[in-house]
């Protein structure tokens, strides 16, 4: 897992190496500056000699400055270094989240992946770039500042060995202790941008309603919630500081009072003992950092495995050995087709489905709430797998075709619209990048947008808001009819995609599609007779299962849904 995540680093590797060079350099100009104060002290001030007072004190100014150099280069290439890695691994996720499959998708919440792209990476990015200073800094600063106390004084210096047993020990009883907790707190913390980002997508929603109390308190619930979990691993980490302070002092004042009795009994100069007390500031201070580091790893480590979890993550839809790269026509086929989103379901969510459709065919495609309509249409472009059965899409099993073309020859509009924000011009793109001005305007005839695209002081130009907030519900959907249609599909599936539109306009949109788009298989989901009275034929499906295909005559003389339906909508349910 810390493998995977650290081949991220890719560029940054030099950077990463550097760093820990420059840090050693900061480390042994600092160790010794102490050691050369004691010169100062014992040739220098107790002998009365200014030259030997100068000469050690140039060599600590000279050091200190290089110590200053080393500790801001180390500074600038941790940060490049830590930055980069970062950024490597948000699009390495991003990436990946980009490949998944709907199934794969579904497993993971949105406020999770949004916790992993900014939370969790921001984590792992500040204890690297702790592990490249602090790592290096604090053991190397520890082993020299031990090295010299040793080698100035052996028997006073055993005191920092059962100051390091002690802080050990407190240390695991930390770490052991804190990483459950900071598991538990990230998953918290997806509860709470879940509250965010449903609260602030669906605002009119909530200003409709006047449930902006209601939501306070959800997300003060969500936000307690990582408060608490907070609150309890700091209960657990809080013990770290007075165990330092413990540590500290308790050596400071053994070394003081062991020191003097040693330069009473002249074992130890004056000199030394300034030195062994900067050396023990230095020691504990290098303790402090790696507790402090410990309790980064601590909490990084819990979001390394969470954004390793979809790192490897098996995408369920992949390309074939040898795919298929052009769709011959737009005809399709179900023979015996079963689906279900999970394994372990006992009931198909598509059962035994079959037909046949044309290329160039109108299939409306009618059915109540949760009769697997739109399942149905999300075969087709391989947005699912089947579970069993055959599905060919132009005379070939729909996943033997690369998905990219495959995708590029099926335009689907979904029943959730979705424009992003850009103008209306940069929308439209999404359906073919290297369209013409006079295609746009073509494919918004064809969709009825031009009519109030034309109305509009930008025109094309026109700026959308983040999800077409600043649009009517009928508008968003024109403009994703006529985004689909840029792609000049193959295949071109709406999901109920002018539901919001008036049926004049809708009359006109399938006018539209039969005289611009002959070849073109268009499948129509509807709730509305009247948008699919004149396709070539209706499928009517109940509960998964199809109960009828027929034209709008046949379905009204042999189909009992069809008819109730029929029924109720033109005739008032009479």
């Amino acid at each position: 897992m810390i493998k995977r995540i650290l081949s991220y680093v890719k560029e940054y590797k030099k950077a990463s190496l550097i760093t820990p060079l420059f840090m050693t350099g900061e480390v042994l100009m600092e160790i010794l500056l102490p050691f050369l104060m004691s010169f100062i002290i014992d040739e220098g001030v107790n002998q009365g000699n200014m030259s030997k007072v100068v000469f050690y004190g140039t060599i600590m100014l000279i050091c200190a400055l290089l110590s200053l150099l080393c500790g801001a280069l180390a500074g600038k290439y941790a940060a490049y270094a830590s930055a980069g890695f970062a950024k490597n691994v948000r699009q390495a996720l991003f990436y990946k989240i980009q490949d998944f499959s709907f199934q794969n998708i579904d497993k993971f919440s949105t406020s999770g992946l949004v916790t992993r792209l900014s939370t969790d990476i921001t984590n792992i990015q500040n204890a690297y770039q702790m592990v490249l200073r602090m790592c290096i800094r604090s053991p190397l600063t520890l082993i020299c500042a031990m090295t010299m106390t040793f080698y100035i004084n052996a028997s006073l210096a055993s005191v920092f060995l059962y100051a390091t047993i002690f802080l050990g020990i407190v240390l695991a009883f930390i770490t052991i202790k804190a990483h459950k907790t900071f598991e538990e707190v990230f998953d918290k913390y997806d509860d709470l941008n879940a509250s965010v980002q449903e609260n602030i997508t669906n605002m009119r929603v909530v200003k409709a309603y006047v449930k902006e109390k209601d939501e306070t308190v959800k997300f003060k619930k969500a936000s307690y919630a990582v408060y608490k979990m907070f609150k309890k691993a700091e209960n657990i980490i809080i013990f770290n500081t007075p165990a330092m302070q413990l540590a500290m002092y308790g050596c400071i004042i053994a070394i003081s009072w062991i020191g003097a009795k040693m330069i009473v009994a002249g074992t130890l100069t004056t000199g030394e003992m300034m030195s062994m007390l900067t050396y023990t500031t230095n020691i504990l201070m290098a303790l402090m950092m790696l507790s402090m580091i410990f309790v980064m790893l601590t909490m990084s480590f819990a979001s390394v495995k969470r954004i390793d979890e979809v790192l490897r993550e098996d995408i369920d839809l992949v390309n074939p050995e040898e795919p298929i790269h052009e769709l011959d026509d737009g005809s399709i086929v179900f023979d015996h087709v079963c689906f279900q989103y999970n394994q372990d379901a006992p009931h198909h969510i598509l059962d035994d489905i079959c037909v046949s459709i044309e290329s160039g065919e109108t299939i409306g495609i009618l059915g109540g709430t949760g009769s697997a309509k739109s399942t149905f249409v999300q075969l087709i472009p391989r947005l699912y797998d089947i579970t069993s059965g055959s599905l060919k899409v132009g005379g070939h099993e729909v996943n033997q075709y690369d998905l990219e073309s495959l995708r590029n020859e099926v335009s689907m509009v979904l029943q959730k619209n979705v424009l992003f924000s850009g103008t209306i011009k940069e929308n439209l793109l999404w359906g073919n990048l290297q369209a013409s001005d006079e295609e746009i305007k073509k494919a918004c005839q064809q969709a009825c947008a031009d009519e109030f695209i034309d109305k509009m002081k930008d025109g094309y130009d026109t700026y959308i808001e983040q999800g077409g907030s600043n649009v009517s519900g009928g508008q968003k959907q024109r403009l994703c009819i006529a985004r689909a249609l840029l792609k000049k599909p193959k295949i071109l599936i709406l999901d109920d995609s002018t539901s919001a539109v008036d049926t004049a306009t809708d009359a006109k949109i399938r006018k539209a599609f039969r005289e611009e788009l002959p070849e073109t298989t268009k499948l129509i989901i509807s709730q509305r007779i009247s948008s699919i009275e004149d396709a070539d034929r209706i499928i009517v499906l109940d509960d998964g299962k199809i109960d009828g295909i027929g034209t709008h005559q046949q379905l009204l003389e042999n189909n009992h849904i069809y008819q109730e339906v029929y029924q109720t909508q033109v005739k008032g349910g009479k």
